[in-house]
């Protein structure tokens, strides 16, 4: 029971802004500065050296070539066939290399940027509710969540989703707060302009955010439906310009829209990137993979347990054991609140935002890179920073929760003992000292329990710090072994960043595999051919296999080089490019994969026939027909890369590229002069279309 000379226990009052002006302690914007000047650090630490994903870089490329690549999100500039995803995070990273011409750093420097702003609107968003002390432990918990320091140093769209999604969240909880339309309406834009980054994955924590704004708000409800209709217009307007758009320009002028099934952005939505990452199909595979069950194999069985297994837990798990027991705490601390109590509509929002993307990570049977899981880390940050100054206020001011934050923090140091175990080998010295450390602050913290000023105050906050220090020092120790290339971090490179040391054995699970496929179980693409290299150990690309490309021109370095597909030899490209008779593309290829790092090689347009799953229909012979009587295309490659029908499309066997197959091979010529040993390039002429 509460002693007579204890306070009695509420949630805290959220303070004006100008009661927060005055009330900021000395130390709080000096940690967040620090905290920011960190994650800066390891965003960008040994950039240019980074494997980025070619597929991207290449449409980012071909963006700078082409105004209607860069609306369209095409991969090439020839505007053939569209990447799998919206534009908008191409359209960022494009106005920047047409800024300051194409290359690694101008690529990156605006996703580094909405990186570290994602920290700064968390820490504000918490600071408001929880105070300055857990804003400042919410931003370290995210800046040092090892897949977002991961794909923060990638050419992924993700890193620009979760900060549309996190500035919607905020807006959110000040239109809750507040009640005014404004922040409400930007709250609707971010999450459609999320939307137009990655599709539905940008609303997956829409039915917080709504469940908060209606329950939480002090408005009435006929004023709180109207605000909600114009809110619910303004999602709509953001979210479906785009497709809109696209629909809008006719098939026969418009590139295929990759991932879709009939070439349109509607099917896109729906399938590839709607439903068939959840129950897989649509290109997204599912069903299968390594470690059996759905996923795509990336990231193990789907299943409640997937976020804590050998592939994502040391990525993303952590602190998500604390995290949980600081909601569930923390609502029971708010108990009888008033309806609009903000601390609980922030303890809703942040629980619901990490509920929701935990369950549909956990059970998707699409496609599952661990990167994706990135998503999860605000909710998982706001949690620990917010919930756990709760825990930290009843464990100081109440005997029945004495117990509650130290089961959290004890949980927190066994579990990161368990993931810094699973890596073998792998600095043996830390999981001993978590343990020893986080033992010590328990200790520190039941004996300066009561401290309310002096020394005491002083211990206690130290025993606090050291806490904290030890919750994370196993995800910064993954964090940093990404921008040191320790530990053999980085999984396939740029197309399925992780951090940390190899722990498991999904496709190119964390520390396996790189371009050469090796993160799959036997070492190569299942079901498939392997991705074939250059002569004389040259990448896939031509280049040297470092990361990056010659770029364009030949000249300076160029992202990309990070890619699954199989490309073509310095030499073939060299004699295609001399051969290339102006013909609007340089060379037609099965994948998307293998396009993009020949599109990232050579500077010309590439047509990918079959997109990056082997399930887009974009190569008809009639097509190839066209090209070839217009003088369009002269060069078809058959065979290699991951075109060969990843989602059971027309890649491969199919009808389809069969008939292609059959054709290309029957009327065209093989170019014998620049045979490399890769798979065989033919030469086709209007003449050769009857």
């Amino acid at each position: 029971m509460t002693s007579a000379t204890e306070p009695k226990l509420r949630a805290p009052v959220p303070p004006s802004a100008s009661q927060e002006e005055r009330a900021a302690p000395r130390w709080s914007l000096p940690v967040l500065l620090a905290i920011l000047v960190l994650a800066a650090v390891l965003y960008s630490w040994n950039l240019s050296g980074s494997s980025l994903n070619s597929f991207y870089s290449a449409a980012v490329l071909s963006g700078t070539q082409s105004w209607k690549a860069w609306f369209f999100g095409s991969l090439d500039a020839g505007n053939f066939l569209t990447v799998d995803k919206p534009p908008l995070a191409l359209m960022v990273m494009g106005l920047s290399c047409r800024l300051f011409g194409y290359g690694t750093w101008q690529m990156m420097a605006p996703m580094v940027v909405a990186a570290l702003a994602t920290i700064w609107i968390l820490h504000a968003s918490v600071k408001r509710v929880f105070g300055h002390a857990a804003a400042a432990v919410a931003a370290l918990v995210l800046a040092l969540t090892p897949i977002t320091v991961a794909i923060n140093r990638d050419n992924n769209p993700d890193t620009l989703l979760v900060f549309l999604m996190v500035s919607g969240a905020a807006l959110a909880l000040r239109a809750v707060r507040g009640g005014r339309l404004l922040p409400l309406l930007g709250s609707a834009a971010c999450f459609g302009l999320a939307f137009n980054t990655k599709m539905l994955q940008g609303y997956i924590v829409l039915p917080a955010v709504f469940a908060v704004y209606v329950y939480a708000s002090r408005l009435g409800w006929r004023k709180k439906a109207v605000d909600l209709a114009l809110a619910a217009l303004a999602l709509a307007v953001s979210s479906f310009w785009w497709a809109a758009a696209v629909s809008l320009v006719p098939a026969s002028e418009r590139p295929y829209i990759g991932g879709s099934t009939d070439g349109t952005a509607w099917n896109l939505i729906m399938g590839y990137n709607g439903l068939g990452r959840i129950l897989g199909g649509e290109g997204n595979g599912g069903g299968g993979g390594a470690g059996g069950g759905g996923g795509g194999g990336f990231s193990g069985t789907a299943g409640l347990g997937r976020m804590f297994n050998d592939i994502l837990g040391g990525q993303i798990s952590w602190l998500m054991p604390f995290a949980g027991i600081a909601l569930v705490g923390g609502l029971v601390l708010c108990g009888r609140a008033p309806r609009t109590d903000l601390t609980r509509a922030a303890l809703v929002l942040w629980g619901g935002w990490t509920a929701l993307h935990y369950l549909t990570f956990a059970l998707a049977e699409g496609t599952m890179h661990p990167y994706y899981t990135t998503a999860l880390a605000p909710g998982v940050a706001a949690l620990c920073g917010g919930g756990g100054v709760l825990l930290l206020r009843a464990f100081r001011t109440d005997r029945r929760w004495v117990w509650v934050l130290p089961l959290g923090l004890g949980a927190t140091a066994v579990w990161a003992a368990v993931l810094l175990r699973r890596a073998s080998g792998w600095n043996t010295w830390l999981w001993p000292s978590v343990l020893v450390v986080m033992a010590l602050a328990l200790v520190g913290l039941f004996v300066f329990r009561s401290g309310t000023s002096g020394i005491r105050l002083r211990l206690l906050a130290v025993s606090v710090a050291a806490a904290v220090v030890a919750a994370v020092a196993g995800p910064a120790a993954y964090a940093w072994s990404v921008p040191s290339g320790a530990g053999g971090s980085g999984g396939m490179g740029g197309t399925n960043p992780t951090a940390g040391p190899s722990t498991g054995s999904g496709f190119g699970g964390p520390g396996g595999g790189g371009a050469g496929g090796r993160g799959f179980p036997g070492g190569g693409f299942p079901g498939r051919e392997a991705p074939s290299s250059g002569p004389s150990g040259q990448a896939p690309d031509g280049s040297s296999g470092s990361g990056t490309s010659a770029r364009p021109g030949g000249t300076g370095r160029a992202p990309g080089g990070g890619g699954m597909g199989a490309g073509a030899s310095s030499e073939l490209v060299s004699y295609l490019k001399k051969h290339q008779d102006g013909a609007k593309w340089l060379l037609a290829v099965s994948s998307s994969q293998s396009a993009a790092q020949l599109i990232v090689s050579s500077g010309e347009p590439v047509i990918s026939m079959w997109g990056w799953s082997g399930s887009d229909r974009a190569m008809t012979l009639a097509r190839l027909k066209e090209l070839v009587r217009k003088g369009e295309l002269h060069y078809v490659q058959l065979g290699g890369g991951m075109g060969g029908g990843m989602g059971g499309g027309p890649g491969g066997d199919s009808p389809l590229s069969s008939e292609v197959t059959a054709w290309v091979q029957k009327h065209g010529t093989a170019v014998k002069d620049a045979d490399s040993g890769q798979s065989a390039v033919y030469r086709l002429d209007p003449s050769d279309v009857s």
